[in-house]
């Protein structure tokens, strides 16, 4: 037996030994760390969906857009003025495509996101009613539209279903998917008694009768070379005729169907959309085509310049039709309209006078899809309505600019910005020390150089989304997704020195790729099962994480990732272990073979997170709303740092920034 001497000798030992508490040393504990609020450094008008229908100034017509926000905006616009007459909040939903009019004057919006139908009737100011959702399973109404009794129709996602609401009783009826196999429902339209539909992934045109239910499908135009990954995109009934876009967001061919003779009798190419404007009172109709608002007449077929051109890289309508806008150039009825960024464009045919002023449509806030820290400034980048913003983080103050949706930020080694793009997986570069001025969606003063200027767009190598971008040995890689109903994503390697590109398709077989680091000439990947619309049912069971080495245009490795169908992010951390995201997981692999070294199950979804590494240690965004510290020498499950709803991360000197929706933060870290 240990004598008493012996046990109170050991017991001194271990008090020397083991370290005292803050409290007991006679230090206060370290603070929590604190989430800073830096504001919201994206704003900027989008419409999406829209029509020209009477407005609350006793039947006066209006501009109808919803406009994108959380939540989005249903608005009426003076076409005379711009001014707002209608701002009712669509609670519950992001933004919608679908607006319609009845004929007693009440509007409808369907909404995506939520999927849900909202009413405003006249006179009910800035206040729409919730409708609630007409199809359980569906979560997007791509466009409505309507019949002689007021009754509504619409498209929908992911069922590719058709839905009428009964202005009258509220019952609803589901007609089903209405092609096999196709679960976008993206255009519609009401003629005559029977339902017109378009679909997309793949552009079929169908006939429904809603009240037998049966479906007709209308054959292809002839010469359209292949219906596969395009859509209908755009569907208008007009006069007798049916005008259907076979294309995307971007200008494609409108064919015009003669509902009477049930033929296709003409093509007109290289159309903008959304919509043509219904008949004038010598049935002729006006739609933007090669950047100009031009007058078609149906019957000879006649396409006429009217002078209002539109510049930038987004030329559709958000809504067209006919108004009286009682202003001296402008005697008897005018076409008017809205464009995406909110300008009101008119014309009028006895005059030929045409202008575009912006609206009075407020700007919204814009969900941050994109961040990166730089050496004086951090970038912020916007989801939808896009944007990139460049923020002090000491004060929150924040430089905007208009731009597409951008997926990646990146401040190379030179000081340069590079930019990854949706769609066409475009790349550009930027210096911010120069003025930006960009052609496409927010030009400088005549003259200025464009800045960001494009390095790289790889649609013709079937890429939508420039996910991912870091530097390698003074080169640029970029991580995509590919377009449309397609797998198998891309890493392209840009050597701005030469200004080539080479793309490296299915680098991991089917798989997209989501994230990428960079160490001594090797880049690492972390890769996705899921294609471009997530509509094809993938090949593969799990994310994997690889590595390639640039200079030998090879791959070396690659290792799935257990139980998780993506690796969202990665990051190289202090240890030199490649470290990544993996739903609620965070691991960690060596980067000469890739064998799995540590692995934390930490989180209870399967949602992305985000993984960002200093030189001391690595934090990981789980389920959106904690943020781990991971201490790469320790072994034990990781302390939870900050339980706060994130979605990307970035380190800009000692502070970790974080977006939420929105709202940029910034968390101040000890090194």
């Amino acid at each position: 037996m240990r004598s008493a001497r012996a046990l109170l000798t050991t017991a001194l030992i271990f008090l020397l030994l083991t370290p005292l508490s803050a409290a007991e040393a006679g230090h206060p504990p370290p603070e929590p760390p604190v989430a800073v609020p830096l504001g919201m450094p994206l704003s900027d008008v989008l419409l999406i969906g829209g029509t020209v229908a009477p407005g609350p100034d006793a039947g006066k017509a209006a501009i109808w857009n919803v406009s994108t926000g959380k939540p989005g905006y249903l608005n009426a616009i003076d076409p005379a003025t711009g001014a707002s007459l209608v701002s009712a909040p669509l609670t519950g939903a992001d933004s919608g495509y679908a607006v319609t009019a009845t004929p007693d004057g009440t509007i409808y919006v369907g909404t995506y996101n939520n999927g849900h139908l909202y009413r405003w009737r006249p006179d009910s100011g800035n206040t729409v009613e919730d409708l609630g959702r007409p199809i359980a399973t569906e979560g997007f109404i791509w466009r409505l539209t309507s019949d002689e009794q007021g009754n509504i129709y619409g498209g929908t996602y992911p069922g590719g279903k058709i839905f009428r609401y009964d202005a009258v009783t509220g019952a609803i009826r589901d007609y089903g998917q209405i092609v096999a196999g196709q679960p976008y429902l993206k255009s519609i339209d009401y003629a005559n008694g029977k339902v017109y539909a378009g679909t997309n992934p793949d552009a079929h045109l169908a006939e429904l009768d809603p009240v037998t239910g049966v479906v007709t499908e209308i054959p292809t135009p002839p010469g359209f070379p292949d219906i596969r990954n395009v859509a209908v995109y755009d569907l208008n009934a007009r006069a007798g005729r049916l005008y259907a876009r076979f294309s995307t967001a971007y200008p494609g061919p409108t064919f015009v169907w003669d509902l009477a003779t049930r033929a296709w009798v003409d093509e007109i190419p290289a159309t903008h959309g959304l919509d043509v404007s219904p008949a004038g009172d010598d049935g002729e109709l006006y739609l933007i085509q090669q950047s100009e608002l031009k007058r078609y007449d149906p019957s000879t077929k006649a396409l006429t310049g009217t002078g209002l051109t539109f510049t930038g890289r987004i030329q559709n309508t958000r809504a067209i039709g006919w108004a009286e806008l009682g202003l001296p150039d402008y005697p008897g009825k005018s076409i008017v309209g809205t464009l995406w960024r909110g300008e009101l464009f008119r014309y009028n045919p006895q005059t030929g006078k045409s202008e575009i002023i912006q609206s009075g449509v407020r700007r919204e806030p814009i969900e941050i899809l994109s961040i990166a820290g730089g050496k004086r400034a951090a970038y912020a980048g916007g989801f939808l309505n896009g944007g990139v913003s460049l923020v002090d983080t000491s004060t929150g103050a924040a430089t905007f600019n208009r731009f597409s949706q951008t997926e990646a930020i990146l401040e190379a080694s030179d000081g340069r910005v590079w930019l990854g793009n949706y769609p066409e997986a475009r790349v550009y570069s930027y210096d911010p020390a120069q003025p930006w001025s960009s052609p496409e969606y927010s030009p400088g003063p005549p003259g200025t150089p464009d800045n960001p200027k494009l390095r790289v767009n790889l649609k013709t190598d079937l890429q939508m989304r420039a996910r991912a971008l870091v530097e390698v040995d003074g080169k640029i890689a970029i991580g995509t997704v590919p377009e449309g109903d397609r797998l198998g994503g891309a890493l392209a390697i840009h050597d701005p020195a030469t200004g080539s590109t080479q793309t490296f398709r299915n680098v991991v077989q089917d798989q997209s790729v989501f994230g990428l680091a960079a160490d001594r000439g090797i880049v690492y990947g972390g890769t996705s099962i899921t294609g471009g619309l997530s509509t094809t049912p993938p090949t593969r069971t799990e994310g994997t994480v690889f590595a390639w080495d640039v200079r030998r245009a090879r791959k070396l490795w690659e290792t799935p990732i257990a139980g998780a169908g993506t690796v969202s992010s990665v990051a190289i951390g202090p240890d030199g272990l490649l470290w990544g995201v993996a739903g609620k997981t965070v691991f960690a692999v060596d980067t000469l073979r890739g064998r799995l070294k540590r692995r934390f199950d930490v989180g209870t979804t399967t949602a992305g997170g985000d993984i960002v590494a200093t030189r001391d240690a690595l934090y990981a965004g789980i389920d959106g709303n904690r943020i781990y510290r991971l201490d790469p020498w320790q072994r034990k499950t990781p302390p939870v740092f900050l339980v706060h709803p994130n979605r990307r991360l970035a380190v800009h000197g000692n502070q970790l920034l974080v977006t939420s929706g929105a709202r940029l933060f910034a968390v101040g870290l000890t090194h």
